[in-house]
């Protein structure tokens, strides 16, 4: 099954240019390992208002079934993606939020001091995933075997 993606990265120092997206890319690859299509893909600092703005024209223009984001959801005090994607999304996914933490803590104690969120908007899903390209990496291996029937339930297809 193709899903279609999109991808928004958060960092004060990628949207600088300061730092590659290394993270986001990460997603990117993923996605086009399996065949996905990547819709989107932006890098936005760590601003409440450009973070909603981003998913809700992503999320309300029907196109991605999963919107990935990476960055901002730790302690920092620019860290703001949860509270923003709160904002955004309709209902919340709060299993797929600790699988991901719960997954991650098999990699390393740090996984626990991700604050990220997932819910839905519309017919897509949103999830945020950590910076850290180690992080995203596990993330996305939690999220792999899930992904298609999330995106089936999303287009309605409730029969199982």
């Amino acid at each position: 099954m193709t899903i279609t993606i999109a991808i928004l990265t958060i960092s004060d120092r990628c949207a600088s240019g300061e730092r590659e997206d290394a993270s986001g890319a990460a997603i990117a690859a993923w996605a086009s390992e399996r065949g996905h299509t990547i819709a989107a893909r932006d890098v936005v600092c760590d601003d409440v208002d450009r973070i909603v703005a981003r998913l809700l024209e992503w999320c309300d223009d029907a196109v991605p079934k999963i919107v990935l984001t990476t960055g901002g959801t730790g302690f920092g005090p620019r860290d703001v993606t949860p509270e923003a994607t709160r904002v955004v999304i309709e209902r919340e996914a709060p299993g797929l939020a600790e699988v991901l933490r719960a997954d991650g803590l098999r990699h390393t104690p740090r996984a626990v001091l991700s604050r990220g969120i997932a819910g839905t908007r519309a017919n897509a899903l949103i999830v945020n995933l950590p910076g850290s390209t180690a992080g995203v990496r596990d993330g996305l291996a939690t999220l792999d075997p899930l992904v298609e029937h999330i995106a089936a339930l999303l287009a309605g297809h409730t029969e199982h």
